[in-house]
């Protein structure tokens, strides 16, 4: 299985005996240390409670079944520690992601926040790795845990997803689903599978869909305020997204800083997508990150065109952010005077676009713009004009080339 097997002393001494300096994270299933080996690697060592697993056999078919499993948006299993006897020592290694959970960030802990890139980017890649484990294994793997705290943050803000203490193999054949007891976190868990105990990969689509309306409004799953005890975010939060008003549920801290806001809109109806009562009703995984993806690359779509008519020409186009530029156009090298264009040799000159005044107020308020220099006469000598038409308006651009 390509897995090591660790001794219990080995684990021991990288994480000092289990000491509380390197509890890294705790749960029902068991208590997650930050190990280091031979003073330079460190591994996230996962040690179980004695009443964790039923049987030694149940511990097996996990690692089996983990150990199938590889994907850069899924944290790796390394290896294990089984010691003999059902109260004897089970451990899983992985490892080690250092930035925390999705959940600290999302509470803001330790000052810690994300951009609306970074949620997105989020998003992405948890829905990616899911998806990994509905469609790229036979049978299929459900988590049944998807929560922000299971969802771990690498350097570049890509997501993991972790904790497969409660994965079970999902139907097969001409199954539609698997009976199973209800496991999961409250909040999160699938009211359809808690009123079926139904299991299906719709399981987890309705839990990642309640973290897409966490990572845009960055509130917790149930609000226990005095007017509104028990209140789930997806009521909460669904009145505002049916209107198209993300404004009243966005985080705070977004609009501080430049945001996407039609982005944040989608991420948002698509968490609702997720979550609609009937889970056949529901998206894929793999539909649901192609989605995401989709939106963001046409957010932040930037055209660059270099025609071959003698024309030099910037364009920029932006769907995103309410009126608001996430990218400005790549500028030209100025270390050279002048460029070459299919062989005509022009002299460079600068032009200061904020000091020109165009009679035209409509003007400054252009989602695309563009800049060109049109040669077709060869005569680099002498004024040329151009005419340039935005809408109902037409301004003219006049310019001396010597």
């Amino acid at each position: 299985m390509m897995l090591k097997r660790y001794q219990l002393e080995q684990l021991q001494k990288a994480t000092n005996n289990f000491s509380e300096d390197c509890l890294v994270g705790s749960g029902a299933f068991g208590n997650v240390y930050k190990g280091t080996f031979d003073g330079e690697e460190s591994l996230a060592i996962k040690k179980a409670h004695t009443e964790s697993y039923t049987s030694t056999e149940e511990f097996e078919n996990e690692i089996r079944l983990l150990s199938k499993v590889k994907h850069r948006n899924l944290v790796s299993l390394v290896g294990f520690c089984q010691e003999a006897g059902p109260k004897g020592a089970k451990i899983l290694v992985y490892e080690y992601v250092p930035n925390g959970s999705l959940l600290d960030y999302i509470m803001g802990r330790g000052g810690r926040g994300l951009t609306w890139r970074h949620r997105v980017t989020i998003a992405i890649g948890a829905a990616k790795g899911i998806a990994h484990l509905h469609e790229g294994s036979k049978p299929s793997i459900i988590h049944r845990d998807i929560k922000p705290s299971n969802i771990l943050v690498g350097e570049n803000f890509e997501a993991k997803v972790s904790d497969f203490g409660l994965v079970k193999s999902g139907p097969s054949g001409d199954q539609s689903h698997v009976s199973s007891q209800i496991k999961g976190t409250p909040g999160y868990l699938d009211p359809a599978y808690c009123s079926s105990l139904h299991l299906t990969s719709f399981t987890d689509v309705y839990s990642y869909g309640v973290i897409l309306l966490q990572l845009v409004a960055a509130r917790p799953v149930v609000e226990n305020s005095r007017g509104h005890p028990n209140f789930h975010i997806i009521d909460w939060a669904r009145p505002s997204l049916e209107r198209g008003s993300i404004d009243e549920i966005i985080d705070a801290n977004l609009l501080m800083e430049h945001c996407n806001m039609e982005m944040m809109l989608k991420m948002g109806q698509l968490g609702l997508k997720c979550v609609v009562k009937v889970p056949r009703e529901r998206p894929k995984m793999t539909q649901v990150w192609q989605e995401l993806e989709a939106a963001l690359f046409s957010a932040e779509t930037i055209i660059y065109k270099q025609p071959s008519n003698g024309s030099l020409q910037l364009a920029s186009l932006s769907s995103g952010s309410m009126g608001r530029r996430n990218h400005q156009p790549k500028q030209l090298d100025d270390s050279q005077s002048s460029v070459s264009i299919d062989g005509i040799r022009l002299q460079r000159f600068h032009l200061d676009i904020d000091r020109l005044s165009f009679g035209s107020a409509n003007l400054r308020c252009l989602d695309a713009y563009s800049i060109s220099i049109e040669d077709d006469s060869y005569d680099l000598t002498g004024t040329s004009e151009e005419t340039t038409t935005s809408g109902n308006e037409e301004f003219r651009l006049t310019y001396n080339i010597s």
